[in-house]
């Protein structure tokens, strides 16, 4: 446990240094994007015939993604450490947690939404939509500083599990294959784990897996958003269920709750109005709000950092 603790504080701290090298993605992009290309690739290939058929499939593309992203990570994690022997411990720690930064999102997180707040913040609402447009799904040609603004908390507060606290959490449980057999299924959940008719029975055990694997990540993302924002607990226990999801409620609720903000509401996809579940209350969030979301951002990632390092005095 000691050394998986102080592995996952190297790759926290790595991955809030530098992030992912520019240099490094240029040459041979992400692991997340291989992952993607694989998954798009096996959706277009199997993803047709009746619905048992594709309920089946998809899940054998889960368990397949689990069994090959876990070997090959085990393999890279055991080579490591052979290679630095026992008589290099450290080496080993150093090396694992550089590549296990690779699967957490601190900075990157962080420069996507700063950047819409410091478009706000200039008056630059053309650019503050293209900002946000490369971090939410939904339609942004439109949105005003009140909708952008909403659109980065709401992200700012999913991708602080999905990108940090749940990676984190399974780096912290299995290692090197823990941390990637999580953002295999979480890049699965985000490409075919919808509900739409093309989707909805070939990705169905990649949405359900991403549930469980989310399940105690999303609660402790949540109370850290809580604790970090100074309140916000009643409110993620109240409204976090009114999400489709049974994890991504809790951060939103959470942020919201702390914010003093109500986030969620009506949305647009491709041009079709939708309503998403709304969270917390009060008035809509603007973008000295968005700026004092990304405050509690910062804390809520060093509640992680030292919950890690606090980990370090079990016996």
């Amino acid at each position: 446990m000691a050394d998986a603790t102080i592995q996952l504080l190297g790759a926290l701290a790595i991955d809030a240094a530098i992030g992912y090298p520019q240099a490094v993605y240029r040459r041979i992009r992400h692991p997340v994007v291989w992952m993607g290309s694989a998954i798009s690739l096996a959706e277009r290939r199997l993803n047709h015939g009746g619905t048992t058929r594709r309920k089946l499939l998809g899940c054998m593309l889960i368990l397949a993604m689990i069994a090959i992203t876990g070997a090959v990570a085990w393999l890279v994690q055991e080579s490591v450490l052979a290679a630095a022997g026992p008589g290099h411990p450290w080496l080993a720690i150093g090396c694992i947690a550089v590549v296990g930064s690779a699967a957490l999102a601190q900075r990157s997180l962080y420069e996507h939404v700063h950047d819409v707040a410091q478009d706000l913040a200039a008056h630059d609402l053309p650019g503050a939509r293209a900002a946000v447009s490369k971090i939410v799904g939904r339609d942004t040609a439109t949105l005003d500083e009140s909708g952008v603004s909403a659109a980065a908390i709401e992200s700012l507060a999913e991708s602080f599990c999905d990108g940090i606290v749940a990676p984190a959490f399974w780096f912290l449980v299995g290692g090197l294959p823990g941390v990637f057999i999580y953002k295999a299924v979480n890049t699965a959940d985000s490409l075919i784990g919808h509900k739409e008719e093309r989707y909805r029975a070939f990705g169905w055990a990649a949405a359900r897996t991403d549930d469980l694997m989310n399940l105690v990540p999303a609660r402790i993302a949540g109370l850290f958003i809580c604790i970090a924002g100074a309140g916000g607990f009643r409110t993620m226990v109240r409204d976090a269920s009114r999400h489709s999801s049974p994890n991504a409620g809790w951060t939103e609720a959470a942020l919201a709750g702390a914010l003093g903000h109500e986030l969620g509401g009506h949305v647009s996809y491709d041009n079709i109005p939708a309503m998403r579940p709304t969270f917390g209350s009060g008035p809509r969030p603007t973008a000295s709000v968005l700026a004092r979301s990304l405050r509690i951002y910062i804390l809520a990632c060093a509640l992680l950092w030292l919950t890690t390092g606090a980990l370090l005095w079990l016996p």
